[in-house]
């Protein structure tokens, strides 16, 4: 088998990549999860992330009774509900509307008791949209804070380590907030691994690290210390601790995570005669370099048929990042593409899209980016020379004028980085 005749190679690993958002969606994923009701409390929703507007959604098609509550949600990600409140805030970096939506969202959590049962619809961005800076922080100094993790190149893990430490909510302390009730915590996992203390920054998973391991990082990607950051992290109570009696009511369920994607697309791929080999769900790395090591694994594939003979599709997820040095437009997905782009050159019957499974790859309006064996010469040929546009951290300009952005929309789910390397 292999390509339809009436089909590019493009669209082949679009529709894949359809398939693999489609496996992820709330829709399919929560409901089989949802706990039981409570016998005699209520249901308090709350949540938020890129997927929380339609997480709550499914919840409300899918509660046998009545519930209410907040999720939070990035500008454009919201979704119609009839019970379930929904704000939208700032992200990656945080503003005032999350400030406001996240005192809202605790404001839920007041007077329960022990009969009651709190749902908490975590996905990817809750993070930035949960905020609560820890006193002296004001908001002005946290937006500095994040922006400068995002530029560093440090890996999300060790991004999410600092913002529990400079958090209200983090960490734990919305589960400690909505005692003494029942927490059942339904997670869309975007981070390499799972760990509920990561996804979101774990606003109800205990942490297990210290102020002076936040310290450390901050210092070891070169984020200044200032004043209040520092009093920040020495004059707070740190987050819950693993053994803390005070969560254990409460529950946390992964829903999905980039494996369920991967799997999806490993299937539709086989279904068309494709070898597929899924690398991995938990990749992570500089995204230039993660590219240029995919790109050597599709040459071998290609040359000695190893580790997959063609055809063959290579898929992968995880998080990359990117150490921002120019002042380009870009996320990690296209910049992976564009270093990609430049490895493959001159190579025929490869192809690689590289996507943002929640529709945005960065701050941008495209998901990611589809390159080949010709992307460069064409780029080239049209006076673009793709190695400055590399160097400056361009690669959304050199894509939008070359024809190789992605684009979906908000996809309203999130399981992280996308990746199919067709080896034809």
């Amino acid at each position: 088998m292999g390509i339809a005749v009436d089909a590019t190679p493009r669209e082949v690993l679009e529709r894949w990549f359809r398939v693999a958002l489609e496996a992820v969606s709330p829709q399919r994923c929560l409901p089989s999860l949802l706990p039981d009701p409570p016998r005699a409390g209520r249901t308090v929703v709350v949540g938020a992330g890129k997927a929380a507007a339609a997480m709550a959604a499914t919840v409300e098609a899918h509660w046998p009774g009545a519930v209410h509550g907040r999720v939070i949600v990035p500008y454009g990600h919201g979704v119609e509900t009839r019970q379930i409140a929904v704000e939208q805030a700032g992200h990656p970096v945080p503003d005032a509307a999350g400030v406001a939506a996240t005192e809202h969202l605790l404001a839920e959590l007041d007077g329960l008791g022990a009969e009651d049962q709190v749902l908490v619809l975590l996905s990817g961005g809750g993070s930035a949209l949960l905020t609560a800076p820890q006193s002296p922080l004001g908001l002005d100094e946290k937006q500095a804070v994040t922006a400068a993790l995002l530029r560093s190149g440090a890996p999300i893990g060790a991004i999410n380590t600092v913002r529990r430490h400079l958090s209200a909510v983090k960490g734990g302390r919305l589960a400690l907030r909505a005692q003494p009730a029942q927490v059942t915590t339904l997670i869309l996992s975007d981070v390499p691994g799972d760990n509920p203390a990561v996804i979101a920054s774990g606003p109800t998973a205990p942490d297990g690290s210290s102020p002076d391991q936040a310290r450390l990082l901050l210092e070891r990607f070169q984020i200044p210390i200032s004043a209040d950051l520092d009093a920040a992290l020495r004059a707070n109570e740190p987050p819950p601790m693993p053994e803390d009696p005070r969560l254990a009511r409460v529950d946390h369920r992964i829903i999905a995570g980039a494996e369920t994607a991967l799997q999806a697309a490993a299937q539709a791929a086989r279904a068309d005669g494709f070898t597929p080999l899924v690398l991995g769900d938990t990749i992570e790395g500089e995204a230039r370099e993660v590219g240029l090591v995919l790109v050597g694994i599709a040459r071998s594939c290609a040359r000695w048929g190893t580790p997959a003979a063609p055809p063959c599709v290579l898929l992968s997820g995880g998080e990359t990042s990117v150490t921002v040095r120019g002042r380009g437009r870009g996320g990690r997905n296209t910049e992976l593409a564009l270093a990609a782009a430049i490895a493959l050159e001159g190579t025929a019957g490869l192809h690689l899209l590289s996507a943002d499974t929640d529709g945005i790859d960065g701050s941008e309006d495209n998901a990611g980016a589809v390159v080949d064996g010709n992307t460069a010469a064409r780029a080239r040929a049209s006076g673009w020379d793709p190695w400055d546009y590399l160097a400056e951290n361009d690669s959304y300009s050199l894509f939008e004028a070359t024809g190789g952005l992605v684009h979906t929309g908000p996809t309203r789910t999130n399981v992280n980085d996308f990746r199919a390397l067709l080896v034809l």
